[in-house]
């Protein structure tokens, strides 16, 4: 067994949809960044990529990079995914928390759910994604910007 922790953090700007966990939601703001800046899905291919200790999203997929401008951040969790089970290794389990003062996120966790299970060959039972808030507190409070924090246990795959 292996464990992994992964965290992202991306600014709310004016011209970016709002991608999470690869569910567009709809609000008046999105995430700047390089990619289409899901930073849920940033903070678990970290976790993973550091259980397996080879680097980190930004080894892998540099933002100094033309070809992973604008690219969608389940095309790269595939990737890892496929990096995990080269090395032997499959989602024991994934808890995930997304920190945004808004928008509410209740109405979308369980696609989130499923296309992370599905990117990362699983079952969604295997998969927890929550959202909190900070009360009004922290740039997340203030809202500037969406945090994401991320633990996982990967298993050794005894399937193939």
């Amino acid at each position: 067994m292996k464990i992994g922790m992964g965290y992202d953090v991306h600014r709310l700007d004016e011209n970016r949809k709002m991608i999470l966990g690869g569910v567009e939601i709809p609000y008046h703001l999105g995430l700047l960044g390089h990619s289409d800046a899901d930073v849920l899905l940033h903070a678990i291919m970290d976790a993973v990529l550091g259980a397996l200790a080879i680097g980190d999203i930004g080894t892998h997929f540099p933002d100094s990079d033309p070809k992973y401008k604008g690219i969608s951040s389940l095309t790269l969790s595939r990737h890892v995914a496929e990096l995990m089970r080269e090395k032997g290794f499959r989602i024991g389990n994934l808890d995930a928390v997304i920190v945004a003062q808004r928008p509410k996120m209740k109405d979308y966790i369980e696609k989130m759910r499923e296309n992370i299970a599905e990117a990362f060959f699983t079952e969604r039972e295997n998969i927890s994604v929550k959202a909190t808030t900070e009360e009004g507190l922290g740039f997340t409070g203030n809202g500037e910007g969406i945090a994401s924090y991320c633990v996982c246990l990967l298993e050794r795959n005894t399937n193939e």
